[in-house]
Order: C-alpha cells, then structure tokens, then sequence
C-alpha cells in the first residue's frame, strides 16, 4: 500500500457548514481521487475514494440513505 501525499491538498468544506464548528467534513480532490477528513482534526486520519466510488457516496448521502 502506498501513501498519498495530500501536503499540497486544498481542502474545502460544504458551504452548507456552520461557523458553529459542528460536525463537519472536508474534501479535496488530488490524482485520481476525493480525500476526505474531519474538519475539527485536520491533521488526524484522511480517508481516500476513487472519483466514481465518492460519486455514489455523495450521491446515495444526499437521497438520504444513511440517515438515522
């Protein structure tokens, strides 16, 4: 496995978002796929999708298929 390197990565947040510093993620798009972290840790854990599989993440978040 090897490691992305997201050190020049402009990462954005929903415009959606509160400046309350709720729950809240960031993305960045770098090479060939969507980084994802928590916005309140930025330097803590990143998760990495291919373009088409955060498509359908994206997609299927706004549906409201994961909602509790």
């Amino acid at each position: 496995m090897s490691t992305l390197d997201l050190s020049s990565a402009r990462w954005s947040k929903s415009a959606k978002s509160d400046s309350e510093g709720g729950a809240c993620v960031e993305v960045a798009g770098v090479a060939s796929v969507v980084a994802v972290r928590d916005s309140k840790d930025p330097e803590g854990p990143k998760l990495a999708f291919g373009r088409a599989a955060f498509g359908v993440l994206a997609r299927d978040i706004r549906a409201g298929r994961y909602d509790r």
